[in-house]
């Protein structure tokens, strides 16, 4: 088999085990030569990544595994690059969380208006990789699952001519647990939306279509370990007529949510800060080389098997089937063919061709999909160009903000806390 070189830009994330979990899995189909661990925090690429040269040791993979702070070194001649990354680190996460919250909205890490700015951190950034991946390694795939996923695919899809897919294991987790519930593990299931608004909209197995009983059951998915969850009533997902995704429930619910919220001793980044300097503790076990337990109290649960299933179905041209972030080109006959969606598609080496939905008619998802998609086009266009006007319209058509009084105010106070990371703004 011909060498792989997979890069992962973002390594000293807390997450990064997973990912190598995955890689050690698959080692008899992925023939991984050489492995490259970037981060632009000497510290956290050290402790995690002597972590991940220790898992891959203690498997007798033969892979050489270099930790780097050199973008360039990271994606020279790579086959693959898996982009983790998080601008500004997690004190700016606690800030889209915070801030919001003295405006009377709610502060959240890609939903509102702290998604939209940890978008306009995130997207000048992954604009630059994309440019060194079409100088160093042109052919390679960009996975991307450093959030808000759905709107950094469709900022790269639009703005760059690099091959990538944008990944969430939200989709796997809600099939997952879906599956275990229902009984049914072979269960085909039709998934629609965009990143982080999303709804199962048909359970098939044997012929019948399941949906109907589920509602009937008033079945929620698994919610997401970092969403403090209520769960939906059998009311709503009758209204509705598909089962929400977890995230769903800042929209459904937000009054509760941004009470919930304005209540906590803690943001949910505060508490990711203490989780991960625990488990960079751990992590500097010299005799450690197993992913730890308490990895799987962040919200990244199954995201080896979500991110290196989709490295094997493109390497081994598997023809699968994956829910990943692409251009619809079709798939949804309601949206742009050039609207990043989050939807199935067909996974070989050439890369995803979505699979169509054809009749689809629940006017709900039609109608709230065009809605947020609205937004996220203004906010591309915002991340992009440094135009506040443009990010004034975004704000003004996403859900969680509106009024126009209350997000300028927020987006000032926003602006002027991250402006380190906004070179757009000027």
């Amino acid at each position: 088999m011909s060498k792989l070189k997979i890069a992962i830009i973002g390594s000293g994330s807390t997450y990064t085990p997973e990912l190598i979990e995955g890689i050690i899995k698959r080692k008899g189909v992925l023939p991984l030569s050489e492995l490259v661990l970037m981060d632009i925090d000497a510290h956290k690429l050290d402790v995690v990544g002597s972590l991940c040269r220790r898992m891959i040791e203690a498997e007798n993979l033969s892979c050489r595994v270099t930790l780097t702070q050199d973008l360039d070194e990271a994606l020279r001649d790579a086959d693959f690059v898996l982009a983790q990354i998080r601008v500004g680190k997690l004190s700016a996460r606690v800030l889209d969380e915070k801030i919001p919250l003295k405006y009377g909205l709610i502060g959240q890490e890609t939903c509102g208006i702290g998604g939209f700015f940890k978008a306009m951190r995130t997207i000048p950034v992954m604009l630059q990789i994309a440019a060194r991946m079409q100088e160093l390694c042109p052919n390679a795939w960009l996975i991307n699952f450093s959030n808000p996923a759905g709107i950094i695919t469709e900022a790269l899809l639009k703005h760059t001519g690099v091959k990538m897919l944008g990944l969430c294991n939200v989709p796997y987790n809600m099939y997952k647990s879906i599956r275990e519930t229902l009984a049914l593990p072979d269960a085909k299931m039709t998934y629609v939306g965009l990143n982080h608004l999303s709804w199962i909209t048909a359970i098939e197995h044997d012929g019948k279509d399941y949906l109907k009983t589920a509602l009937e059951l008033g079945l929620n998915s698994e919610a997401m370990k970092n969403i403090p969850s209520s769960g939906f009533s059998r009311e709503l997902v009758n209204m509705v007529g598909a089962i929400p995704s977890s995230y769903l429930e800042y929209y459904y619910f937000k009054d509760k949510k941004l009470k919930l919220l304005m209540e906590s001793e803690q943001t949910r980044g505060e508490k990711c800060i203490d989780i991960e300097a625990d488990l960079l503790r751990i992590y500097e076990d010299a005799e450690l080389h197993v992913k730890p337990e308490l990895l799987s109290s962040r919200g990244g649960a199954n995201y080896s098997e979500v991110a290196i299933s989709l490295v094997d179905a493109i390497w081994n041209d598997k023809r699968e089937v994956h829910v990943v972030n692409l251009l619809n080109r079709g798939a949804l006959s309601f949206m742009e063919d050039d609207d990043a969606v989050e939807t199935s598609a067909v996974i070989g080496k050439d890369g995803a061709t979505p699979v169509a939905v054809p009749g689809f008619a629940n006017r709900h998802i039609i109608d709230y999909m065009q809605m947020v998609k609205a937004y996220e086009r203004e906010t591309v266009a915002a991340a992009v160009s440094g135009s506040e006007d443009a990010a004034m319209r975004a704000l003004l058509m996403n859900p969680l903000v509106g009024d126009y009084n209350t997000a300028l105010a927020c987006f000032n106070e926003l602006k002027e806390a991250h402006k380190a990371y906004l070179p757009q703004f000027g």
